[in-house]
């Protein structure tokens, strides 16, 4: 029979390394929050740009690489 105080250790011992992966994920999780803010900001500045008339250069002005 497994004594009171084993039960308690081994559910002690899983709890720390419980709440060291909920830590890690929380971790990753913010960092990929951060990466999405940062992508969201980039994406909104190119939709102005290109709503605002700024143009990217034009294929049909460029000249034609030195291949051809």
């Amino acid at each position: 029979m497994i004594d009171i105080a084993d039960r308690l250790e081994a559910l002690e011992t899983r709890i720390a390394f419980q709440d060291q992966t909920i830590d890690e994920l929380n971790a990753t999780i913010t960092a990929q929050w951060q990466q999405i803010d940062l992508l969201t900001r980039k994406l909104e500045t190119i939709e102005q740009q290109v709503r605002s008339g700024v143009h990217i250069a034009d294929p049909a002005n460029e000249p034609p690489p030195p291949h051809y």
